[in-house]
């Protein structure tokens, strides 16, 4: 009974918020921009997985501690890779490729729908008529 007290008293303590309002709403801040790695496409501040708990208390840690949003950022990345961002930064051709091909496709699409309508406007079939 005791242990299952002492469980009960951790977990309430590892989900409590930092004291310092400007850091909690900053460690919420970072909470929405990190995607938990069990429920993908999921914040960490919206998932009830394990390890989404265990990313939210490692967060506030980082924030408590004086930790910037740029080196937490980096923590997280350097541990699960650029994936848990949901903001990726585009500073490689990878990067570049994942915004910019949408567009560029987009794009081509346009040009060619104008080219292919300027070729069938501009023409129209003769109807011959029938002889009866």
């Amino acid at each position: 009974m005791k242990s299952l007290l002492a469980a009960a008293f951790i977990a309430f303590l590892a989900e409590t918020p930092l004291a310092d309002a400007s850091e909690e709403a900053r460690a919420q801040s970072l909470m929405r921009e990190i995607r938990c790695v069990a429920c993908e496409n999921e914040p960490v501040s919206q998932s009830s997985a394990a390890i989404a708990e265990d990313m939210r208390i490692r967060i506030r840690e980082m924030v408590d501690a004086g930790a910037s949003d740029k080196q937490v950022r980096d923590w997280f990345v350097s541990r699960y890779g650029e994936f848990v961002l949901f903001r990726p930064p585009s500073r490689d051709p990878s990067g570049w490729l994942l915004w910019g091909l949408p567009f560029a496709l987009l794009g081509t699409g346009l040009v060619a729908g104008v080219i292919l309508a300027r070729k069938a406007g501009g023409k129209s079939p003769e109807i011959e008529a029938e002889d009866a």
